[in-house]
């Protein structure tokens, strides 16, 4: 049976069947109680009546239909109901098969029933946090919204449902309508990848119902008045709440709670007292000083406290009941700006310092499932490579997201996608989304509403662009700017990501979207044209994220993966959709071939794909590192891609099931803290600091060898390292007498410790690949001269020594770390060191994991010493050991 059928048969009840959950309990039962819709029981509209008023009254039989968690699109409730696997959704073509399929041409029922028990002075609301992409709402057979009103994916809403519940129990029915990416304003993918079955259709977000007294409150915006951290310093706190009076009444209400600082700070409490006439809406500020306050700072440079904010709101009667409360709200103090320089480049500003993003663009899973969890190791894994930022293009994700950001010092960069609706503006002739017409605009008012009040008292936001490849009219960015001014928004607002053009309300973008998407040489960077190493990039990169053997053999069949290096040509599933630029890797593998020679096998080609993908990234990061204080700034970099929303061959720097490969080391070399760096152009040494307190005397150590491990050059240079500054040290000597191949190999050292800072190995030809810059386009700029490593298919082969030297199993934190130890016992250099971890059992690959380093390139004779940390048991983990010119072999395991 295939997929196709498979979904036929179950739609009809053969699977995923369970009952409502009728909860004794009420949902929600206090003034001041929000509670989440649990789950839903849900089905096609095709398999049901078009009673919608009927099908929303309690007690229907819903026994055949699906039962899925309290959110998530239609494909992501049934993958969880068990309709479908996504380890074969994702293998090979077989995705293709629900591609036509009509049942997701069709609306979608979400039903849900649940206790309540309303009184006397008890108001009920509906919040809903976005459907894709719009809906109508039913309550006990009413329908309480239509889908004009319910619209986009960010189309955050709430409704009265006071007078449409009742004593016991209660039924919500939302009926998603399909999604049509050149219509709605959806959440989609462009080119990224071939579309969702259901385009995202669904109630991809939490939808709750809250229960207030005579009066409710919004939730905190946060303002605070602090422009330069100082030590002792005093910082006034500025609270913003929305009150609404809903009763007929002239009420007497306080807002009373505390702000619970971090140790050391101190803070005043909270509270304020007024008047509500009749249906009256009042904003409330309340001003608090904090005493000695304590500092927010992006993970690089510093530690991120929060402080806590609890309130109550009172009514004024016999027995100063609780009408409203929020939830535990938390907050950072810091303060974030953006300018324009004198080169029409973007630059930020964080805690009075400059701050230059080295980050990447991150992309949800393919069916919207949300894991906190798994965030969290996508999170761990970019500040492991030393990033600073993650950019959402249209990709708002949930609140957690904002949440986790704040809690490990992520910067986030959030905004509007591009193209398909979002961008259908009369000056936009790349996309192909329908214009904007009237009723438009109340639908991007209330998204932008949505996002900001979600967003705006986080400390880790850098800032918002309304618009991506294109900017908005003038009419939508007074929308968005309204919407912004009455969020109380003081975080940076950016026109767009492109110097296509701007709104005069908001002035230059000052981010250049001129590619390079696709492959590109490592030189290409420190040119002075289209993406290379100056202003603010904020989507580039050379297209790199080939995953490794032991992933690609999950996702792809055998007859796929002999594709995949016979014929270099080929359109691949895997990569993006099948009408993009990038449904193929043809660019990538002209390169590949004519710089590393062609493919011998699979294996032969996945290592070839791994050396050019580490050196494409590392070259990237490093030359954007080195300019970041040049004449003209390289104020920032956001590498295109993070992640991949499934199972892909690029855009990404480790893969759908989260094992890094070439891509990611290459990121996290060019990324390191101080570090010291090759410019393949000038032929000259760099040193790098992006720390705010690093200083010292250091030593770099220049030495050039050939693939006999003879001697070229070598060259000691003593300098002294400055925080948040890049230098030119020097040339080096000895390039013009490569013959064919060499290794030069950078050390940094701080004399004073005594130990090494930053350890750093390129390949070089004679020759450097030659770019015909006027004939670049969008995605890339052609080669007409590439350089020349195919001498390292024929390298002298090399003995090397891997020994565990130390290992503290199953920590407190449930992980195992281990060091190895490497050893060279060869007179010639040992190229491009593999470590993996393997798990015993099954053979498959340990993710996520953490190694300090790795495809590394040894010296003869030289020793490094590499730490691993995983969660797991080291006794059933084999770890492997593998290079260009090395033999695989096994670690012994450890008793």
């Amino acid at each position: 049976m295939n997929l196709s059928q498979t979904l036929s048969a179950l739609f009809v009840g053969l699977a995923g069947v369970h009952a409502a959950s009728n909860a004794v309990s009420p949902l929600v039962s206090s003034p001041g109680d929000i509670a989440t819709i649990p789950g839903w029981s849900l089905q096609s509209g095709t398999r049901v009546s078009d009673d919608m008023s009927g099908l929303s009254q309690p007690g229907v039989d819903v026994s055949t239909w699906h039962r899925v968690g309290p959110r998530g699109t239609v494909m992501a409730g049934l993958l969880q109901a068990g309709v479908f696997n996504d380890t074969e959704l994702f293998f090979s073509d077989n995705l293709n098969q629900l591609a036509s399929d009509p049942t997701f041409r069709s609306p979608w029922l979400y039903r849900e029933e649940f206790t309540l028990t309303p009184g006397d002075n008890q108001y009920f609301t509906l919040h809903t946090h976005g459907i894709t992409s719009k809906a109508e709402i039913y309550v006990n057979g009413e329908r309480i919204a239509t889908s004009n009103e319910q619209q986009g994916s960010y189309g955050g809403h709430k409704y009265n449902l006071t007078g449409h519940v009742k004593d016991g129990t209660n039924c919500l029915l939302i009926k998603a309508y399909p999604t049509n990416y050149l219509r709605d304003f959806a959440l989609g993918f462009v080119d990224w990848n071939p579309y969702p079955s259901d385009n995202g259709t669904g109630v991809w977000r939490n939808v709750e119902i809250s229960q207030t007294g005579p009066v409710s409150m919004s939730p905190f915006r946060v303002i605070t008045d602090l422009t330069m951290p100082d030590q002792n310093q005093k910082v006034n706190v500025t609270l913003k709440t929305d009150l609404v009076n809903h009763s007929q009444k002239t009420v007497q209400v306080s807002v009373n709670g505390t702000i619970t600082p971090p140790p050391g700070s101190k803070a005043g409490p909270i509270t304020r007292s007024l008047e509500l006439k009749p249906g009256e809406s009042r904003t409330v500020s309340i001003k608090v000083g904090v005493e000695n306050a304590s500092i927010w700072w992006p993970a690089r440079w510093g530690a991120q406290p929060l402080y806590t904010v609890r309130t109550n709101l009172l009514v004024h009667d016999r027995t100063m009941n609780i009408s409203d409360k929020t939830r535990a709200q938390q907050f950072g103090i810091r303060h974030v700006s953006s300018y324009v320089n004198q080169h029409n480049d973007t630059a930020f500003v964080v805690n009075g310092q400059p701050f230059q993003v080295m980050g990447a663009g991150y992309g949800p899973d393919m069916f919207l499932r949300f894991d906190e969890t798994r965030l969290e190791k996508i999170f761990r894994y970019m500040l492991d490579m030393g990033m600073n930022t993650v950019r959402l293009e249209g990709k708002q994700e949930h609140p957690e997201l904002y949440e986790l950001a704040d809690r490990m010092g992520m910067m986030v960069l959030a905004g509007w996608e591009c193209c398909d609706k979002w961008e259908g503006w009369e000056y936009n002739n790349d996309a192909q989304g329908v214009k904007w017409g009237e009723s438009d605009y109340p639908i991007a008012q209330a998204a932008m509403l949505h996002e900001a009040e979600m967003m705006q008292a986080h400390p880790s936001m850098l800032g918002f662009l309304v618009g991506s490849d294109y900017w908005p009219n003038d009419r939508a960015t007074e929308v968005y700017l309204d919407a912004l001014k009455d969020m109380d928004w003081k975080n940076p607002i950016i026109a767009s990501a492109s110097k296509r053009g701007y709104p005069e309300a908001l002035g230059p973008s000052g981010m250049k979207m001129d590619g390079p998407y696709d492959w590109v040489p490592p030189n290409y960077w420190y040119g002075d044209q289209e993406g290379a190493a100056f202003g603010f990039g904020s989507e580039l990169g050379a297209g790199a994220g080939t995953p490794e053997m032991g992933s690609l053999k999950r996702f792809m069949s055998d007859k796929d993966l002999e594709t995949l290096w016979k014929e270099p040509d080929a359109s691949l599933f895997h990569m993006s959709r099948y009408d993009s630029q990038f449904f193929d890797r043809s660019i990538y593998n002209k390169a590949l071939f004519a710089r590393y020679g062609k493919a011998q096998s699979l294996e032969d080609y996945i290592l070839k794909c791994q050396m050019a993908d580490y050196e494409a990234t590392r070259a990237q990061y490093e030359a954007y590192s080195a300019k970041q204080n040049a004449s003209r700034p390289a104020t920032g970099s956001i590498y295109w891609m993070l992640n991949s929303a499934w199972p892909n061959l690029h855009w990404q720097l480790f893969d759908y099931y989260l094992s890094p490969m070439g891509a990611y080391f290459g990121t996290k070399v060019g990324n390191r803290l101080e570090h010291v760096v090759y410019d393949y152009e000038s032929r000259s040494v760099w040193l790098i600091n992006h720390s705010l307190d690093v200083t010292g005397d250091r030593e770099i150590s220049i030495d050039l060898i050939d693939t006999d491990g003879k001697k070229i050059s070598g060259t000691k240079v003593k300098t002294t390292t400055v925080p948040n500054s890049s230098k030119e040290i020097q040339q080096v000597s000895g390039i013009d007498k490569i013959k064919d191949i060499a290794f030069l190999r950078l050390v940094l050292r701080d004399t004073k410790a005594k130990r090494d800072v930053s350890h750093n190995v390129y390949w070089l030809s004679p020759k450097v690949d030659v770019l015909n810059w006027d004939e670049s386009n969008w995605y890339t700029t052609p080669v007409t001269d590439y350089t020349d490593y195919k001498k390292l298919e024929k390298l002298p082969s090399a003995n090397v020594k891997a020994t565990v030297i130390s290992v503290k199993a199953k920590a407190k934190d449930g992980w195992t770390y281990v060091d190895v130890q490497l050893e060279n016992k060869s007179k010639v250099p040992a190229v491009f060191l593999r470590l993996n971890a393997i798990k015993s059992s099954d053979g498959a690959d340990v993710a996520p994991v953490f190694w300090s380093d790795n495809y590394l390139t040894l010296w003869p004779d030289e020793k490094l010493r590499v730490s691993l940390g995983f969660e797991g048991d080291i006794k059933q983990t084999v770890i492997e050991l593998s290079g260009r010119n090395v033999k695989k072999q096994s670690l012994k395991s450890l008793k």
